[in-house]
C-alpha cells in the first residue's frame, strides 16, 4: 500500500467515526440524520457539495428549514435514505433558502402545513432560494382539514429555481396547488422551470381558489416572470374554471397534457406569453376546456384539443372581450394575439369576444387567427361570436363542412376525413392545417415519480365486498362499522330498527335483496350522517320516519356539522321515503356549510308525507360564489304531500370561477309540494344562482310555483314540456343583469 493510499484510508476511517462519509475527490460529506434535532444541528454546518440524508420512516411534525450556499458544481442536497420511504406527516413543511440546493425523494402525506405553504422556496421575505431544485418528491392529500382555509402546496420565490418530476395529487382545501410569486423584486424575471410533474386529480372545490397552477397575481401582473412550464401532465384537475391561471408576462407553456380536466389554461393577466405544443384530451367530460385568451401579445400555436365539452369561459378556445381602460384586476383588451396552427377536434365551443357586456366592451384588435383546423363529425358550427370581431384577421383556416357558418372569410370548408396517427392524434387527410404531425404528447408515466402510484378512476359505489344481513337489533349499524370503503350491504326482507345515528366516513351502499322488501325505521333525529370521506347509496328500500323523535328540524340524512374536506355522493334509487312528519321541517337531506356533494341523484323513487324539504341545499348564504352541490339529478320520481320545497338550492354572489351548480328534474310528478307556510321561498323548486337547469316532462299539481333567480354569468335554464295543474306560472328573475332573462320556456301547459 502506498503512503498516499494509506493516508486516504486513514482519513476515511476518521471521518466515518464522525458519522460522515466524504467523497475523496471533492471531500463532500454525507450525513445521515434520524431526528429533528439532528437535522437542525447539521444544517448550519453544511458546505458546498454536502448531502443530508433523512433516515427511512415517518417524520411527524417535521419542520424542514433547509438552507446553505452550494455551487453549480457542488450543490447542497437533502434526500431520502431511499426514495419514497421517508414519510413526512402531521403538521410539517419544507422551506429552502440560499443557493444551489437540491431536495429529493420525500413523501408528504397524512397531514397539512401549519404555514401558508407545504414547500416554499424561501424561509422569510428576505431569505429566498436561487438556482435550487425540488425533484422526485410527493405531496399526496396533504390538505388542511378545514376546506375553506387557504394554503399553497408549493410556492416558488427567488430566481432560477426548478420544480421537476414531482407528484402532486389530492388537494381538497382552498388555495392554489402551486404558485409562482412575484411580490418582491428578487422574484421577478425569475426564469423558473416547472417540468415533468404529475398534477393529479383535484376535486371540485365549489368556489374560487381551486387553481392547480398560478403564475403571478393581478397586482404584479404587468411584470414579467419568464417562467417555463413544460412537459407536465394535468390529470383530472377539476378545482375551478382556471386549471392554470397565468397572471404575469413572458411565460412559456409548452408540451403539457391536460387529461379530462375541467377548466382552461387561462391567460388571465400579463402580456407576451407563449402557449405551444400542448395537448388537451377532454373525452367528452363535462366542462373540459382548452385555452382562454386575454391581454396583449399572446401567441397560441401548434396546440391540439380533442373532445372538449366546455362552453362560455370554459370552451375549447375562448377569446375574451376586455374592459376599456381596465383596472389591473379586471379584463385587459386582447391585442395582437396570434392563434395559429392549432387543431380543435370534436370539441363543442369556440367563443369569440366572450364576456361581452356593458363593462367588457373592448373587442379584440390587431389579432390573427390562421391555419387552424376545426373539425366536428356532426357538422356543428362550434363558433359563437358575441361582439365585433373585425379586429381579428382570419386566414387559411380549415373547417369541416358546416351549413351557414357564422364565419366564412378566412375559412376553407370541406368534407374532412380524419385519421389517427401513431402519436394518438387526429389529422385531416388532405390538409396541413392545424397541429404538426410530429407533436408528441408526453405520457403520464413519464411525469412525476416512478415509485409512487398515480391514482386511477374508481367508482364511488360497489367496488367493495358484499355483506348480507337479516333483520336483527343493530344489524345495519354493525355491518357498516365493519365494512370497508365501497362495500355493498344487502338487506334481506323485513323491518330493521336503528336506535343510533349511523355515521358514514366511507362509501356504503345499502341495497334491498328484494325491492321494497326491507324497511328501515329509526329513533334518532337523523338516520344517517355523511361525514368526511363518506358517501351513501340507498336502493330498493323503504325508509320511514314514524318513530323519529317529536322535534323540529329532523333530517333523514344530514352532513356533519363541521366542514367536510372531501366531496360526497348521495344516490337514492327505487326507494320509498315516507312519514317524515312527526314535527315541522323534517327534511330528507339537510346540509351544513363547507360541505359539497359532487352528485346527488334521485331515481325512480317515491316520497310522501314529509313536512320539510326533500333537498335543503342552502347553507352557503354569504354570497361568495360558494354552494352545496355540483350536480343534482332527479328522474322518474314522485313527491306527494311535501310541505317544503323539492329543492331549495342557493349559490349567491357574482364570482365566475365555477361551473355549477347544475340541476335536472325530469319525468317526475309533484302533488301538494311546497305549500307549508314555513317554506320561505314559497316555491316547489327554488333555484338561486344555479348555472345549468333542465326541468322537463314533469307534472306539477296543486303545488307552489317554480322560482328561479339568475345571478351571474350566462345561466342555461330550460323549462320545457311540463304540465302545471293548479300551479302559478314559472317565475324567472334576472337579479344582476339589465338584459332580458335567458331562460327558455317551451311547450308548458297550464290548467286549473
Amino acid at each position: 500500500m502506498t503512503n498516499t493510499t494509506a493516508a486516504r484510508v486513514g482519513l476515511r476511517a476518521l471521518l466515518c467515526a464522525c458519522s460522515a462519509v466524504f467523497t475523496l475527490d471533492a471531500l463532500a460529506a454525507e450525513f445521515l440524520v434520524r431526528s429533528q434535532a439532528e437535522f437542525d444541528g447539521r444544517v448550519p454546518q453544511l458546505q458546498a457539495g454536502d448531502t443530508v440524508i433523512l433516515g427511512n420512516g415517518e417524520w411527524r411534525d417535521f419542520e424542514i428549514d433547509f438552507y446553505g450556499a452550494g455551487t453549480a458544481d457542488a450543490p447542497i442536497s437533502l434526500r431520502a435514505e431511499n426514495k419514497g420511504e421517508v414519510r413526512v406527516t402531521g403538521e410539517s413543511f419544507l422551506r429552502l433558502a440560499g443557493s444551489h440546493l437540491v431536495v429529493s425523494g420525500l413523501v408528504f402525506t397524512d397531514g397539512f402545513t401549519p404555514l401558508s405553504s407545504v414547500i416554499a422556496f424561501r424561509r422569510s421575505e428576505g431569505e429566498l432560494a436561487y438556482h435550487s431544485r425540488v425533484t422526485e418528491t410527493v405531496i399526496d392529500g396533504f390538505s388542511n382539514p378545514e376546506r375553506t382555509e387557504t394554503d399553497y402546496w408549493v410556492t416558488l420565490y427567488g430566481r432560477h429555481n426548478r420544480f421537476d418530476h414531482n407528484h402532486l395529487s389530492g388537494k381538497s382545501n382552498r388555495g392554489v396547488t402551486m404558485a409562482v410569486r412575484l411580490d418582491s423584486e428578487d422574484s421577478r424575471e425569475n426564469f423558473h422551470r416547472i417540468d415533468h410533474n404529475y398534477f393529479g386529480p383535484r376535486e371540485i372545490l365549489g368556489s374560487n381558489g381551486g387553481e392547480t397552477l398560478r403564475i403571478g397575481t393581478s397586482h404584479y401582473s404587468l411584470f414579467d416572470s419568464n417562467t417555463v412550464v413544460e412537459n407536465n401532465y394535468f390529470d383530472r384537475c377539476d378545482g375551478e374554471l382556471e386549471i392554470i391561471s397565468n397572471k404575469s408576462g413572458s411565460n412559456i407553456f409548452r408540451g403539457n397534457v391536460f387529461f379530462e380536466s375541467r377548466g382552461t389554461l387561462t391567460m388571465r393577466h400579463g402580456n407576451g406569453n407563449l402557449v405551444e405544443d400542448n395537448v388537451f384530451f377532454g373525452n367528452g367530460v363535462d366542462h373540459t376546456g382548452g385555452i382562454r385568451v386575454i391581454n396583449a401579445r399572446q401567441e397560441i400555436r401548434n396546440n391540439y384539443m380533442e373532445g372538449l365539452a366546455g362552453y362560455r369561459f370554459g370552451g375549447a378556445l375562448v377569446v375574451m372581450n376586455g374592459v376599456p381602460n381596465s383596472p389591473i384586476n379586471r379584463y385587459h383588451q386582447v391585442d395582437s394575439a396570434l392563434i395559429s396552427g392549432n387543431s380543435i377536434i370534436e370539441s363543442d365551443h369556440i367563443q369569440l369576444a366572450a364576456g361581452s357586456d356593458e363593462e367588457r366592451s373592448a373587442t379584440p384588435i390587431n389579432s390573427e387567427f390562421s391555419n387552424n383546423l376545426i373539425a366536428n363529425a356532426n357538422g356543428k358550427d362550434v363558433f359563437t361570436v358575441y361582439d365585433d370581431v373585425s379586429g381579428i384577421e382570419f386566414a387559411d383556416n380549415v373547417l369541416n363542412r358546416v351549413e351557414s357558418p357564422q364565419l366564412s372569410d378566412g375559412f376553407g370548408s370541406a368534407e374532412l376525413t380524419l385519421t389517427r396517427a401513431d402519436n394518438g392524434l387526429l389529422y385531416a387527410a388532405d390538409s396541413d392545417a392545424g397541429a404538426s404531425r410530429d407533436l408528441q404528447p408526453i405520457a403520464k408515466r413519464s411525469t412525476g415519480v416512478s415509485w409512487y402510484p398515480k391514482p386511477e378512476a374508481t367508482p364511488t359505489f360497489g367496488h367493495g365486498e358484499v355483506i348480507d344481513i337479516v333483520p336483527s337489533a343493530g344489524a345495519i349499524f354493525e355491518a357498516i362499522e365493519r365494512a370497508q370503503d365501497g362495500a355493498v350491504i344487502r338487506l334481506a326482507s323485513g323491518q330493521y330498527s336503528v336506535e343510533r345515528l349511523i355515521g358514514l366516513n366511507k362509501s356504503i351502499s345499502l341495497v334491498a335483496a328484494q325491492t321494497g322488501g326491507a324497511e328501515i325505521v329509526f329513533d334518532r333525529s337523523s338516520l344517517f350522517e355523511i361525514q368526511d370521506g363518506g358517501s351513501l347509496l340507498l336502493e330498493g328500500l323503504v325508509l320511514s320516519g314514524e318513530r323519529a323523535p317529536d322535534s323540529a328540524g329532523n333530517a333523514l340524512i344530514r352532513t356533519q356539522y363541521m366542514s367536510m374536506l372531501h366531496n360526497y355522493e348521495l344516490v337514492i334509487r327505487d326507494t320509498t321515503i315516507r312519514d317524515l312528519d312527526i314535527n315541522h321541517s323534517f327534511d330528507v337531506l339537510k346540509v351544513a356549510k363547507s360541505t359539497l356533494a359532487n352528485w346527488i341523484s334521485i331515481e325512480n323513487s317515491r316520497f310522501e308525507n314529509i313536512t320539510g324539504h326533500i333537498l335543503r341545499l342552502n347553507a352557503e348564504v354569504e354570497d361568495l360564489g360558494v354552494y352545496n352541490a355540483e350536480y343534482v339529478d332527479i328522474e322518474g320520481s314522485s313527491f306527494t304531500r311535501v310541505g317544503g320545497a323539492l329543492v331549495e338550492f342557493y349559490r349567491g354572489g357574482n364570482d365566475e370561477s365555477t361551473f355549477g351548480p347544475h340541476f335536472k328534474l325530469t319525468e317526475s310528478v309533484l302533488v301538494d309540494v311546497g305549500l307549508n307556510t314555513r317554506n320561505k321561498p314559497g316555491a316547489s323548486v327554488f333555484l338561486h344562482g344555479v348555472q345549468v337547469t333542465d326541468v322537463s316532462n314533469n307534472r306539477f299539481e296543486d303545488s307552489a310555483p317554480i322560482k328561479i333567480e339568475h345571478t351571474v354569468g350566462e345561466p342555461r335554464t330550460a323549462i320545457n314540456a311540463n304540465a302545471f295543474v293548479g300551479v302559478d306560472v314559472v317565475e324567472v328573475r334576472e337579479l344582476n343583469s339589465a338584459f332580458d332573462n335567458t331562460a327558455v320556456l317551451n311547450n308548458n301547459q297550464y290548467s286549473q
